[in-house]
């Protein structure tokens, strides 16, 4: 973003977000993120616009005064060159003195070299003809280049130092002795009594009407850039927050599920019921492997757990509904309805496991005792939707969620990794693309009265115990 003011940009954003709700805070982090790589990028880019511009200088320069006289200015392109690499060197996002430093000796030595005589010339023409080469239009390269990289605020005191730094050259200039006296009367001679024209070909005249429209002109030009400049990082705010709402939705969602719901207004506003898969998954004996271990190991457990539970749920189109502690509760046919959910769910419960026998081989070579995970599956109708205030949570909800984590309950007594419920099954078996190789693992059990459900629930545990 900014030289002059991104200090004072994410101080505007912090005043704004102070106070206000945690989703704001988020919004706050992610737009100083993209400030922050927005002035890098604009700033790299800058520099290397500079470099091409200067390059582009240097060759129409020699074109256009084909003698020895114009190294001067080639090698002064040079310090401008220099100076870009400085400004890329010391840039960052926030205030930064020797940023503004540079951008400042920038104008300064354009200015400068507009109305100082080339001191290597042969040719010593009156201080007034040094404006009739045009070097001002060389201040819009540094006003364009701005833009890629500064903030609005800076842009526009740009155009207003030019204008400051030109006031000045133009007074140096007017103050300097007269030299070609005697060349400007007889112009004056030629031309009678036309003092407009006189005042035009007059080469020792300084042109002040042409010099205050230069002023004016560019000032207005730099107002409009920064107004554009201003804009485009209102947009980059903007979508800073869109990414933020995308990260959120990255928690609990499958990456094609938050490309789906980025795309769609207030998808979850609506409560509704529908028909999903929900599984509950859960480290047995957790309390116990716990209890006198260092936090810090535990917590690394907790972490390589859920790392790889979250894998599991994401790659078989899950949502993650929320964390448990040592457990999860993920769904499946959420936000939307699938054509595969009960049997995503079911393949989803067996790479779990496959997971976390891989998970204890990498334990065992570090030593570290192996972990146990139970999954419990059900599938039925549940009450989805938005709740809260504030912070709003997207909750599943209904005696689905319940009958699930008692199935996951039933794995110890049962001595088994996965519990499904006959529900789940049969719907699995009733989805396209199903195979032998989806079920071969499960046996079936006799039903069992779940608390909360009216009738006995049929169930199925997987044959191989957890690792």
């Amino acid at each position: 973003m900014s030289a002059l003011a991104e200090a004072a940009d994410i101080t505007s954003l912090r005043s704004k977000a102070a106070g206000r709700t945690d989703g704001q805070q988020d919004t706050l982090k992610f737009a100083e993120a993209a400030l922050a790589d927005s002035k890098r990028d604009g700033l790299l880019l800058a520099v290397r616009a500079r470099w091409v511009a200067l390059a582009i200088t240097a060759v129409t320069l020699s074109l256009i005064n084909p003698n020895r006289d114009v190294v001067y200015y080639i090698l002064m392109l040079g310090f401008f060159a220099v100076i870009g690499w400085a400004q890329l060197k010391v840039g960052k996002v926030g205030r930064s003195g020797p940023e503004l430093f540079l951008i400042f000796c920038d104008l300064a030595l354009l200015a400068f070299l507009s109305v100082v005589p080339n001191p290597w010339s042969n040719v010593h023409w009156p201080i007034g003809m040094q404006f009739r080469f045009d070097s001002f239009i060389y201040f819009f390269i540094f006003l364009a280049t701005a833009t890629l990289a500064y903030s609005w605020r800076t842009v526009l005191a740009i155009g207003m130092w030019t204008g400051a730094l030109w006031a000045i050259a133009v007074g140096w200039a007017y103050l300097q002795p007269e030299t070609h006296a005697a060349l400007s009367e007889r112009v004056r001679e030629a031309i009678g009594a036309d003092i407009r024209m006189f005042n035009i070909l007059d080469p020792s005249s300084i042109g002040f009407g042409e010099r205050f429209q230069q002023v004016i002109v560019f000032i207005v030009v730099a107002a409009i850039l920064a107004l554009a400049v201003r804009r485009s990082n209102a947009l980059l705010i903007s979508h800073a927050g869109l990414e933020r709402e995308r990260a959120n939705l990255a928690r609990y969602f499958s990456p094609n599920v938050v490309d789906e719901l980025s795309g769609n207004d207030e998808p979850l506003a609506k409560v509704r019921t529908q028909d999903v898969a929900v599984l509950f998954a859960d480290i047995v004996g957790f309390t116990a492997y716990a209890d006198g271990r260092d936090p810090k190991d535990v917590i690394e457990t907790l972490r390589q757990f859920h790392e790889r539970m979250e894998r599991e749920v994401f790659q078989h189109g899950g949502t993650l509904d929320k964390y448990l502690g040592d457990g999860l509760m993920a769904t499946f046919g959420t936000p939307f309805v699938g054509d595969s959910d009960a049997l995503n769910a079911l393949r989803c419960a067996r790479g779990m496991i496959a997971s976390i026998a891989k998970l204890n081989s990498e334990r065992s070579d570090r030593n570290e005792p192996p972990i146990q995970v139970s999954v419990g599956l059900h599938y039925g109708q549940v009450v989805l939707g938005d709740i809260g205030l504030n912070r709003l949570e997207f909750a599943v909800i209904g005696t689905t969620v319940n009958a699930a984590s008692r199935l996951e309950a039933l794995t110890r007594e049962f001595g088994c990794a996965i519990v499904v419920s006959d529900a789940l099954v049969q719907q699995a078996h009733a989805e396209p693309n199903h195979s032998s190789t989806d079920f071969a693992a499960l046996v079936e059990r006799p039903a069992q009265t779940i608390r909360g459900l009216e009738r006995p629930v049929g169930i199925w545990t997987c044959a191989n115990v957890a690792p």
